[in-house]
């Protein structure tokens, strides 16, 4: 009986969301099996997709009807079967199409697209080509061909006058078999009426085949020689004056493993000629090999052996050690503060699955994280661990992957994507500073890596590990649940004798009021004067980039905005640029104001740039080092900053939140937070605790080891209970006051959130398409009897507020409605927002209006 397999295809649809079914060729079967990578004939087209089922039993319609699959494209999967379940697990519970969630899984290296080519049909000769175009070209009743030759959305071209198909044409495709459709119509755009005739004729052959973005690097390799006695016979054969032949020869009996053509012809001075005259006399053998793009390759990291532990810490790790060895899913949140040995424990607990042979994954949220992480990790496990981030080339990445596919790597160390690494027998998932918000995709699929994590888990029986100082509000909560059951471990003194840095909190209303207009309060200025003079380093901690946050006419009060979005244009230095933080937009900054002509254009706010540029008038000769998006953008930036600061080679370490997390530097005794108010007056319900968490991680930097620290916070809300905790190092006494105003106002954790956003860019049909979502959701909630107001004494209640305009109303040219959905008990909201978009597009199928669904939003924006 025809085996049958269910593929999921790579169109982004709900419409076609859904496995269709194809006939696996015979000579395919042996091979193909869930999550194979196949191209499949699809409208028209073939195109990418994923095996996500096979069976031996045909569909109804008979296995005559089907398809067959085009082109296995992996010779082995490059998906494991419990990722493609979770694939289908992500679709349904963050409203996004199964392909979507699978292709998130997946490098973008094989991200695979369509090709077309050409190639000469079996039996055709030059002569008898050039004839048959000829015959084409003179025949009336040749009817117009599908278009060949027009691309995507290219209407096809008239047919030119009569023509032959060009010889070089032809014996290129006599010579290499085939070529890209593409490539023939750059290099002979006069050919087309011809080529397309041929084609009609059944003289030239259309393919399409399904390649990925980046391929396998090869390169050519040089073996030690199988039977050496006969290879020193060959060299006493060769002539006197094939002198640099023996060298070659001599130098291939000496190797004892194979090595590149390229490093033998550095190593001899020899010629490629004379490599290519021994392995055509088959003396040594010369062949294409894979070679593995290592990001770290040339690179040597320092062993390290396990630390002991303190009591405290041997606590934590038993449990998380017996819980590993029961093989049983398992949640902790391990609560420890800043420089508590959290690390320490998460390698002791990996160490321990990979002695059972099992693998795991570590999630860290930035990727200036990255870097120590690795030197830790890499001088623990060695060529065991793999790296997964984005600032890696697509090849790095892919051949990581690979590597960690084929179980060449036991551990993955990355950000939020790596917790998809392909591993087979997952025994440990580790997240660092679970709280951060980039754990969160801000793009479709927009799942949450904790709890893809935790799914994972269950699917393999393992254990996760969140770690954080101060743990998002929902997981706390979740884990003080679970009380009973040992799912909150706790670390509340540093695993050193040091202890958590004092700290001085600065109201700048009273640095205004005494006569100070600087953005350094006079604690701040003297304290960073001190650390100068001890040869000491310094954080200081803004969460702006930029030089100024917006442009202002003082005559007018013109703003400068962006055109396609509603947000002012941030002022960059350097490059005396507005760009949008959204859009990428950028125009020169004006010398007059466009709407009045005056000259009092004027910048407020201060951006990172801006601090680096007072730094130096204030403090000259200090060395600075500026982390943040402008200056990370090259490959290995973190890597190189954190270094050079590691080295004692610069003063002050200035940047955005990437600084606040993770980073241990030894001289570090001051941390300086310069506007703590810039993220807690934002309009979002965690603005608060954004700011607490970040207020406590980077204080945590300061007084790490041997010498003593002190973290000074600038802010205009000294009374605000987030600084005040953060002062404290009270992260209980936060939670405890936070908890209060999440109850009254019915947010997370006392309920659950989906947020809906639409745009469009004509205003009446954003507005039609809202009102009639939010009509087919109250609808359907209403229909499943769970619509009810959030604050009534229902176990079940579903609220929906909106649609109203976005915070921020226009981004690129479209504008934005949202609906907030909020839901607690066992309501399938989820399911019930998918409904109703499919209803609401049904309603009106061209209105082109894009839902955007983010479950659990991190971000209102």
């Amino acid at each position: 009986m025809s085996r049958v397999a269910g593929v999921i295809v790579d169109v982004p649809s709900r419409s076609t969301d859904r496995p269709f079914s194809y006939a696996v060729p015979a000579d395919m079967r042996a091979w193909i099996e869930p999550g194979s990578r196949v191209g499949v004939p699809f409208a028209g087209r073939t195109l990418q997709g994923f095996v996500v089922s096979l069976a031996d039993e045909p569909p109804a319609e008979g296995p005559a009807k089907l398809k067959p699959i085009a082109e296995l494209l992996d010779p082995l999967p490059p998906l494991l079967p419990d990722l493609v379940e979770l694939a289908r697990w992500i679709s349904e519970k963050y409203c996004c199409t199964w392909t979507a969630a699978l292709q998130a899984m997946v490098p973008s290296a094989i991200k695979g697209k369509a090709e077309r080519h050409l190639r000469l049909a079996d039996g055709a000769d030059e002569p008898a080509a050039e004839a048959a175009a000829e015959s084409a070209a003179a025949r009336s009743d040749v009817g117009r061909p599908e278009a060949f030759w027009a691309m995507p959305g290219e209407a096809a071209p008239e047919l030119p006058p009569s023509e032959t198909l060009p010889q070089e044409l032809v014996r290129e495709l006599r010579r290499h078999g085939s070529l890209k459709l593409e490539a023939a119509r750059q290099r002979w755009p006069e050919a087309g009426g011809a080529i397309k005739r041929a084609l009609a004729q059944g003289v030239l052959i259309e393919e399409t085949s399904i390649r990925d973005r980046i391929g396998v690097r090869t390169q050519l390799t040089v073996y030690p020689p199988l039977d050496r006695e006969a290879a020193k016979a060959a060299l006493e054969a060769l002539p006197g004056t094939a002198k640099r032949q023996k060298e070659l020869l001599l130098y291939v009996l000496a190797l004892e493993g194979p090595v590149t053509l390229q490093a033998m012809l550095a190593d001899t001075g020899a010629s490629a000629s004379s490599a290519k005259a021994l392995a055509d006399k088959g003396y040594i053998l010369v062949e294409e090999a894979e070679q593995q793009r290592d990001p770290y390759a040339g690179r040597e990291f320092r062993r390290s052996e396990p630390l002991p532990l303190t009591d405290a810490q041997r606590e934590v790790f038993v449990r998380i050690r017996d819980a590993v060895e029961r093989t049983a899913p398992a949640t902790f949140l391990l609560q420890g503060v800043t420089g508590s040995g959290k690390t320490e424990i998460y390698m002791q607990s990996i160490q321990r699955a990979l002695e059972l042979g099992r693998e795991a994954i570590v999630l860290v949220p930035e990727i200036s994280l990255t870097p120590q992480m690795v030197e830790r990790f890499k001088g623990r496990f060695g060529d065991e661990v793999a790296v997964l981030h984005s600032r890696l080339s697509s090849g790095e990445r892919y051949d990581e992957w690979r590597r960690i596919r084929r179980g060449g790597a036991k551990v993955a160390i990355g950000a939020r994507s790596a917790v998809f690494a392909p591993f087979a027998r997952l025994g440990l998932i580790v997240i660092d500073e679970e709280h951060e918000s980039s754990y969160k995709q801000e793009e479709t699929p927009k799942y949450h890596a904790r709890d893809v994590a935790v799914q994972r888990a269950r699917q393999h029986g393992a254990v996760v590990v969140l770690g954080s100082a101060t743990p998002s509000l929902e997981t706390y909560a979740a884990a003080a649940r679970d009380g009973a059951g040992g799912a909150l471990l706790r670390l509340s003194e540093r695993a050193v004798a040091s202890s958590l840095p004092p700290v001085t909190v600065t109201d700048m209303r009273d640095e205004l009021k005494s006569g100070n207009r600087s953005m350094f309060s006079r604690a701040l200025h003297e304290a960073l004067q001190a650390r100068l003079e001890r040869g000491e380093q310094s954080v200081l901690l803004l969460n702006r980039r930029g030089y100024s946050t917006f442009v202002i006419c003082r005559s007018c009060g013109y703003t400068a905005l962006c055109p396609h979005c509603d947000i002012s244009l941030t002022y960059h230095q350097k490059t005396r640029a507005m760009r949008c933080h959204y859009c990428g937009h950028a125009e020169l900054a004006p010398s007059a104001c466009p709407s009045c002509e005056s000259e009092q254009i004027r910048y407020f706010g201060a951006g990172t740039q801006k601090v680096e540029e007072e730094l130096a008038k204030l403090f000259p000769g200090i060395r600075v080092i500026r982390m943040d998006v402008d200056t990370t953008t090259e490959k290995n930036a973190h890597e190189k900053w954190l270094k050079l600061f590691g080295e004692r080679k610069a003063d002050v370490l200035l940047g955005t939140q990437m600084v606040a997390k993770g980073l241990d530097f030894p001289y570090v005794t001051l941390v300086g937070v310069i506007a703590a108010d810039t993220s807690l007056n934002l309009p979002d319900f965690r603005a608060a605790e954004r700011t607490f968490q970040l207020l406590t991680q980077v204080a945590g930097r300061a007084g790490r080891h041997h010498l003593p620290g002190e973290v000074i916070i600038q802010t205009y809300n000294p009374e605000h209970y987030a600084v005040i905790a953060s002062q404290r190092h009270d992260y209980e006494g936060f939670v405890a006051e936070e908890m209060k105003h999440r109850r009254m106002m019915g947010y997370p954790p006392f309920c659950r959130l989906i947020l809906v956003t639409m745009s469009h860019e004509q205003l009446a049909t954003l507005s039609a398409a809202s009102d009639r979502f939010a009509r087919r959701l109250i609808e359907l909630a209403g229909q499943r009897g769970v619509l009810q107001p959030l604050h009534g004494s229902g176990a079940r209640a579903l609220e929906l507020l909106g649609p109203v305009a976005s915070p921020i109303s226009r981004i690129k040219d479209r504008y934005r409605f949202q609906c907030m959905v909020k839901y607690r008990g066992a309501v399938p909201a989820a399911e019930l927002v998918s409904e109703a978009i499919r209803q609401a597009e049904a309603e009106a199928p061209r209105s082109g209006v894009l839902f955007s669904v983010d479950v659990d939003p991190h971000m209102i924006l």
